[in-house]
């Protein structure tokens, strides 16, 4: 019986190769070629075409063609005159078809195209403010602050800052006020811990923000709206450069009486600033240095002659606190 089967297969197999050698062969585009026919084409190009037809007795409603081809691209092996030749001789319009292949083509680029643009394309968002910031104590209490939306202007906590001034108060000798003296806000932008320094008691804040647009719509407003314009001085310049011309700057007042460093944490190497800050004409042996910084982020016991006096954490946000000798507390033994 098994040999019967064989027998049986191989005979199909025999028959219906000998239909498809006497009928015409279907080609990839749907027309049928007749291989006894000179179509004025060279074939030395096409790959090789083996179709196989399937008829009765399986139940196959149309005719399957398999091409297989030793080649890998089909359009780069056909030549251009020779699929217009092809196409032509059957009744295709060429120009139609290859400029059909170009508009896909085109559409494809068009899209890619349009996708690296939105992932390059930064859209600028228009800048704005809103109050939610307000001084905490001293003769500007309660009075709100202008603050940029967004994370372009980070401003000290309020929590934060409520600890420092409580600090350098206690330092200073006087616990509701700070000694007079001058103040200098690093990093100042909506200008918040001067003006805080200020209302608390200090004689004169300078304040150094880089970005112009901060200090005309934020800085100086504030200032405004709390009547301290008239014991603040502004300067619009970068941190760095403004520390290397301090001793032009600080002028005949000499070194500042505290330093408040609040930058943006991802855009400064706070080594290189504090040893910076330590070598600058604007530190005496007098002055309080406050530092906010991130977390994983090594501070030295010393900043020039100053002496660490405190490190506190709020969560992701230290506040480190440098000063003078005589402003230590004793440490128990």
């Amino acid at each position: 019986q098994t040999y019967f089967c064989k027998l049986q297969s191989r005979n199909l197999f025999i028959s219906a190769m000998a239909f498809v050698l006497s009928s015409p062969i279907v080609s990839p585009l749907r027309i049928n070629i007749d291989m006894n026919k000179n179509l004025g084409v060279s074939y030395s190009s096409f790959p090789k075409i083996h179709v196989f037809r399937v008829s009765s007795p399986l139940r196959i409603r149309k005719s399957v063609v398999t091409v297989v081809s030793s080649r890998k691209n089909l359009g780069t092996d056909l030549a251009r005159e020779d699929k217009k030749l092809l196409l032509e001789r059957y009744g295709y319009d060429a120009n139609d078809f290859l400029s059909q292949s170009k508009k896909t083509r085109r559409k494809e680029e068009e899209r890619s195209g349009r996708n690296s643009q939105k992932e390059e394309e930064v859209v600028a968002q228009p800048r704005s403010t809103h109050r939610l910031l307000q001084v905490l104590a001293g003769t500007a209490k309660r009075k709100k602050l202008l603050s940029l939306k967004g994370m372009d202007v980070r401003p000290m906590m309020e929590v934060v800052k409520g600890a420092a001034f409580g600090i350098l108060q206690a330092a200073g000798g006087c616990p509701t006020a700070l000694r007079p003296g001058r103040w200098l806000d690093l990093y100042s932008g909506t200008g918040s811990v001067g003006i805080e320094a200020i209302s608390r008691g200090c004689s004169e804040a300078h304040f150094v923000e880089m970005d112009p647009w901060v200090v005309s719509n934020v800085l100086q407003p504030n200032l405004e709206h709390t009547g301290f314009v008239d014991a603040s001085v502004i300067h619009t310049a970068r941190v760095e450069n403004f520390l290397e011309r301090a001793d032009k700057l600080v002028g005949k007042d000499g070194a500042f009486d505290y330093i408040s460093v609040t930058p943006p944490y991802m855009e400064v190497d706070y080594k290189v600033l504090m040893d910076q800050i330590s070598k600058s004409a604007a530190i005496g042996e007098n002055t309080f240095i406050v530092v906010e910084y991130p977390s994983r982020t090594t501070m030295l016991d010393s900043c020039g002659c100053l002496e660490k006096m405190t490190d506190r954490r709020f969560g992701r946000t230290h506040l480190a606190i440098y000063g003078p000798k005589w402003a230590q507390k004793p440490r128990k033994s």
